[in-house]
C-alpha cells in the first residue's frame, strides 16, 4: 500500500503545482524553457503514475475491503462512464461541448473516479479512486482562479463535438467490451 501511497504523492503532487504554487510554476517554466519544464513534469508525472499503478496491482492482492456496493451500483458505474471518452476528447477537440463544460477532462475524471468509487470497495480502490476524485475536485476549482493555459489540441471545427461524442462512445464500447478485462483482469459487464 505504501507504494501507491508514494506514487499517488508524486503523481498528485506534480499536477498540484498549479494548485498550490502557480508562481513558482510559472517562475520554473520560464527559467527552465517551457520544453524543459514539460519534460521534467512529465517525467515525474510518470513515475509517480508508474509507482501508483505497481502499487495498486500490489495492494490487489490482499486487499482490506471497506464497504461492499450492491451489484446493481453496477449498472450506474456503467451510466457514469458514458460520457467519460467523449469528455476527454472534447478537451482536445474545442467545440460546444468544452465551452459549456469549461474543464471537460477533469469533469471526465470526476465521474470516472465516483463510477469507481460506486463499484469498488476495497481499499487499495478507495485510495486510488478517492484520490482521483478529491484532485479533480480540488483542480476543478482551482482553475476557475487561476489564469487558464492554452491546452494543445484540434483547431476548432464545427465537426469536433461530433468525433467527440462518436469517438468517445466508441472508445467506451472497446473498453467496456473488450480491454477493460485484458487490461485490468475485470469485465465491467
Amino acid at each position: 500500500m505504501s507504494q501507491l501511497i508514494l506514487g499517488m504523492v508524486i503523481f498528485f503532487g506534480a499536477h498540484s503545482v498549479s494548485i498550490v504554487v502557480p508562481r513558482w510554476r510559472d517562475a520554473m517554466a520560464a527559467r527552465l524553457g517551457a520544453q524543459a519544464w514539460r519534460g521534467v513534469y512529465s517525467l515525474v508525472s510518470i513515475a509517480g503514475f508508474v509507482l501508483m499503478l505497481r502499487g495498486y496491482a500490489a495492494a490487489q492482492v490482499l486487499p482490506d475491503v471497506v464497504y461492499t456496493p450492491p451489484p446493481a451500483l453496477r449498472h450506474l458505474t456503467g451510466l457514469l462512464m458514458l460520457p467519460v471518452f467523449p469528455l476527454l476528447l472534447a478537451a482536445y477537440l474545442p467545440g460546444r461541448i468544452k465551452a459549456w463544460v469549461k474543464h471537460p477532462m477533469l469533469l471526465a475524471t470526476q465521474a470516472w473516479a465516483l463510477a469507481h468509487l460506486l463499484a469498488n470497495g476495497a481499499m487499495p480502490d478507495v485510495y486510488l479512486f478517492g484520490g482521483f476524485l478529491v484532485w479533480a475536485t480540488a483542480d476543478r476549482i482551482s482553475v476557475t482562479r487561476r489564469p487558464a493555459r492554452p491546452i494543445a489540441g484540434a483547431p476548432p471545427t464545427r465537426f469536433n463535438d461530433a468525433i467527440a461524442v462518436i469517438g468517445g462512445l466508441v472508445l467506451y464500447a472497446v473498453v467496456v467490451g473488450w480491454a477493460h478485462v485484458r487490461l485490468f483482469g475485470v469485465s465491467p459487464i
